[in-house]
């Protein structure tokens, strides 16, 4: 019986050395060493987890309990499922350097069809959830700016419609009792025009740094983790004087639904280290420093978080957390105002590499894409200058600015979430599948206890995600959707072109 053509081509793998020759042959500069790619890591780790989602998820949110004090075992659990599924990045990483991180090591295992469909959960895992944290800097710059009181009333306070998508301001009006109308200026008396300015001019203002490089996206990075660091173990210090074990009771209010919400909602915080591996083509061998980067920031960045978790579930009442920031409030609430201020600067500080480290994210893996005949090959042109993919940058970019003006920021971190949770699952399992296609092939890092930790990676990420769905409705329902638009663009686009490209 003969084979399906159509089926063939979508089945088709490309080998390791195929990944690793056009790698080998890339334009983009090789600056990184092990230390920048261990402050890229931290950078898009640390700053989401502490200052927007650890509120939500110790106190609870609309669609979901808090884990109370017991955010300790959540952050431990978030931590596991990401240990197996850093060890299976870090064989990959080691083994085909090349940009395009999960995308790239599907290709090698899965065949054409599941890498685009990888390649497109990630958009959904770096350019939605980049949307979340341009929203999360702005609330945090205001609340920074309210510290300068001789800062004009109009910088510290703006209209509303400048500051908020529209969900957003609506929330806000329906929150304080406003008009709308009375708030908010309308297009023809019937389009209310809102716009996150700070959050568009934020976005603008990295893509033109990460059109000068990834070198230099790192040192700006690395400025921003230093006082992102150094903040949060103060905070930590400080904050330990003041902690209250009778605040650790109950442990966990909500039980084990409370415990397994929380690890779902602070997972969100751990996709950084996935960053990494997308700028293995950037990295000065990257056989040695990538393994040794994704975990190393997997280590430093989970006891921060659990030392942060015990200090503000032991200074402030479960019920009295504020999830929208919950650690300058936390410094508010023991009477330690100048502190909370500082806090603010740490959380703009390190949202702001998280945003510059999700960006770069994002364009190395439609670069990679582009460069496999996904997207038009136009998209593959380096500056001439910088040697970076100058136009994806720049599309990243604006895909963020748009989403940010319409986009919830609760359901824009739940989609990423789902993403998150899925390119987990399948780079654990293609580390099984090329353990039995190519078992003699070099691998400078090896996942110990193959297949058990490919396997508990796959179990625990599966389950957090399948259990998250009893409660998140929209996100849930979005999710299949996001899923579906990548195949009909596939089918309907991507296809076609990669044909004609191939042949050519």
């Amino acid at each position: 019986m003969k084979e399906n053509p159509v089926f063939k081509n979508m089945m088709k793998c490309k080998t390791p050395d195929e990944l690793i020759d056009e790698g080998s042959h890339s334009e983009l500069k090789k600056t990184l060493n092990v230390f920048d790619l261990i402050v890229i890591g931290i950078g898009a780790v640390v700053g989401t987890g502490i200052f927007s989602i650890v509120g939500v998820a110790a106190a609870g949110g609309t669609d979901s309990v808090g884990a109370g004090p017991a955010l300790v075992i959540s952050m431990i659990i978030a931590a596991v499922a990401c240990v197996f599924s850093a060890l299976c990045y870090s064989e990959f990483a080691s083994m085909i350097p090349v940009a395009g991180s999960a995308y790239t090591y599907t290709y090698a295992t899965m065949g054409e069809f599941m890498a685009w469909m990888v390649g497109f959960i990630l958009m959904l895992e770096y350019a939605i959830g980049n949307i979340t944290v341009a929203c999360a800097w702005t609330g945090y710059l205001f609340q920074l700016l309210k510290g300068f009181p001789f800062l004009p009333e109009w910088l510290i306070n703006p209209p509303i419609w400048l500051v908020n998508d529209f969900r957003s301001a609506a929330a806000l009006c329906d929150k304080e009792g406003w008009n709308m109308h009375d708030m908010v200026p309308y297009i023809f008396d019937k389009i209310p025009f809102c716009i996150n300015l700070p959050a568009i001019l934020i976005v603008l203002l990295l893509t033109i740094l990460l059109v000068r490089g990834a070198k230099d996206s790192a040192k700006f990075a690395s400025i921003m983790v230093g006082v992102n660091i150094f903040i949060i173990t103060s905070f930590i210090i400080v904050g330990a004087f003041f902690v209250k074990p009778e605040n650790w009771t109950p442990f966990a209010p909500n039980g084990f639904e409370g415990v397994f919400m929380g690890a779902f909602l602070i997972f969100f915080a751990y996709i950084g280290f996935d960053a990494i591996s997308t700028t293995a083509e950037e990295t000065k061998n990257p056989q040695k420093n990538l393994p040794i980067a994704i975990l190393a920031t997997l280590t430093i960045c989970t006891i921060l978080y659990v030392l942060v978790a015990l200090v503000l579930t032991g200074i402030v009442p479960i019920d009295k957390i504020d999830i929208l920031a919950p650690i300058a409030a936390a410094m508010k609430f023991v009477g330690q105002d100048k502190f909370a201020g500082l806090i603010s600067l740490a959380a703009v500080a390190g949202l702001t590499s998280v945003l510059l480290v999700y960006q770069l994210g994002t364009t190395r893996i439609l670069y990679a894409m582009s460069r496999d005949n996904f997207l038009p090959s136009c998209l593959q042109n380096l500056h001439p200058k910088f040697k970076t993919p100058v136009a994806l940058t720049w599309i990243s970019g604006i895909i963020v600015i748009l989403g940010s003006l319409f986009m919830d920021l609760n359901i824009s971190a739940e989609l990423c979430n789902f993403g998150t949770f899925t390119s987990f699952i399948i780079v654990c399992a293609a580390v099984l599948i090329l353990r039995k296609t190519e078992p003699d092939r070099p691998r400078p890092f090896k996942v110990p206890f193959c297949p058990w930790f490919p396997i508990l990676g796959i179990v625990i990420c599966g389950g957090l995600m399948l259990y998250s769905m009893k409660f998140l409705t929209v996100s849930r329902v979005l999710f299949p959707l996001w899923l579906l638009c990548g195949v009909l663009i596939y089918a309907g686009y991507c296809y076609k072109n990669k044909r004609e490209k191939d042949a050519v």
